[in-house]
């Protein structure tokens, strides 16, 4: 027996000794303002601009052409989608569109010139995506390898504060949370930005349904 085998036997042993007392856990967090969505649309933005993302509002009709117009002004040529985004959102892109496949190696992913998909909630107050690898997001690695992220957001799906964004969720999916483009800081404070994800973040908010 390894010393690592000794220290996990002796905190199994711990924790079958331990007593284990029902105590409720109190969820009464701090929840959002009841903010109508004029006023929760502007502070999203107003994140999301900080954040020093891309951001378009539109309405459903005028998703197609929004994206277009943004993909266009991103020279992008090769965009990736996941398999179940809906493309009526794209019929007036005229570029090349690559679904993801399961299959596909993520290093390959680099070659796209951006990466369009939908998202699953997203709260205001921190201005912060959540993606949850539904058939609409696709796999984390698609969202994660291209240099540009194209994000469309629905103002339904936003709430005002992180508690209720959390409700909104499924415990079991895999959870990305997107709060601006990809970055970091040296020990000099000298920002980076595409090391862990995009460097471009595009946020297209869809202000109906």
């Amino acid at each position: 027996m390894n010393a690592r085998e000794t220290v996990l036997g002796r905190v199994r042993d711990a924790l079958a000794l331990a007593p284990r007392p029902a105590v409720a856990v109190s969820r009464d967090y701090r929840r959002g303002r009841g903010l109508p969505d004029p006023e929760r649309l502007d502070l999203l933005v107003d994140r999301l601009v900080d954040y020093k993302a891309q951001v378009r509002t539109c309405t459903a009709t005028e998703t197609s052409a929004t994206l277009a117009e943004m993909l266009a002004g991103l020279g992008a040529r090769r965009v990736g989608i996941p398999a179940g985004l809906d493309r009526t959102w794209l019929s007036d892109w005229t570029g090349d569109l690559v679904e993801d496949r399961p299959d596909v190696p993520a290093p390959s992913l680099a070659e796209l010139d951006a990466v369009v998909t939908a998202s699953a909630v997203t709260c205001a107050e921190t201005g912060t995506i959540f993606l949850d690898g539904s058939h609409d997001q696709g796999r984390r690695a698609l969202t994660l390898v291209p240099d540009v992220h194209v994000c469309v957001v629905d103002l339904s799906q936003v709430t005002a504060g992180i508690p209720e964004a959390m409700e909104r969720l499924v415990p079991e999916r895999p959870t990305t949370l997107i709060s601006g483009p990809s970055a970091t800081s040296d020990i000099e404070l000298e920002r980076v930005e595409g090391v862990h994800g995009p460097r471009t973040l595009v946020v297209v908010i869809r202000t109906d349904r």
